[in-house]
């Protein structure tokens, strides 16, 4: 006669999803979890209103970079700039007060990238150095490619802007404030130290226009950038 053994309640239980109140606190316990990554989510993705604002206005303005720079400026129209941010032109409005104001602070973006690479030369450096970096950094700014459509603005800047516009009196007082810092040890005189700023703005521009007509054959500028140097440190040297 054969004996029948019943399985232990754990070989019966195999298999089956928890009941009653074990099978209660399970489900909470999932919930808490869900809800708890959830918020966490929130809380990392959560932006103050000033850093939106920040990443809508840098959005603009990088739009109007590339279409510039793809199309032309003549070709940049409002629903274009609109549509690479994408934002709607009522909000670029509000950010920039119009396409004037847009073009403006593309102008001021592209200054400020030029004053923080030029904040990169140490004025305790000798001479020789500091305008070797000056020149070096000034032009990693002017053949960049933001320069392409800043040149493009500063071009058709009587038609864009108004006459009585002060951009043109804020950039130049940046611009010296900028050289004063990197040549604070060399007194010249401020008519020499003007004729200084704008040969080397001019030299470099010049320069960068050169560059825009090469297209895809960009030729060496070396030696054009050591005779500004040159004749930099031979008028800085004199002071």
């Amino acid at each position: 006669m054969s004996v029948s053994i019943p399985p232990s309640d754990a070989l019966r239980n195999r298999g089956r999803k928890p009941r009653g109140s074990s099978a209660r606190r399970a489900a909470r316990r999932s919930r808490a979890k869900t809800n708890e990554l959830g918020a966490s989510r929130r809380r990392a993705g959560r932006r103050t209103q000033a850093e939106r604002t920040a990443d809508t206005r840098a959005r603009i303005i990088e739009a109007v970079h590339a279409c510039i720079s793809e199309l032309g400026f003549a070709r940049t129209t409002a629903a274009e700039i609109a549509k690479r941010a994408g934002v709607t032109w009522g909000a670029a409005q509000h950010h920039f007060g119009g396409k004037d104001g847009i073009l403006l602070a593309v102008l001021e973006d592209s200054f400020e990238r030029f004053a923080a690479k030029l904040a990169e030369v140490p004025d305790s450096a000798p001479l020789a150095e500091r305008v070797a970096q000056f020149v070096a950094r000034g032009w990693e700014h002017f053949s960049s490619p933001h320069y392409r459509s800043t040149f493009e603005i500063l071009l058709h800047a009587s038609d864009v802007f108004p006459r009585d516009s002060l951009w043109r009196e804020r950039m130049e007082q940046a611009w010296t404030r900028i050289w004063a810092e990197v040549f604070s040890r060399e007194k010249l005189t401020r008519r020499r130290a003007i004729a200084l700023q704008q040969f080397t703005v001019a030299s470099l521009a010049g320069l960068a226009s050169l560059r825009m007509f090469e297209g895809e054959h960009l030729t060496s500028r070396e030696a054009e950038l050591a005779l500004l140097r040159d004749a930099l440190l031979r008028e800085l040297s004199a002071a």
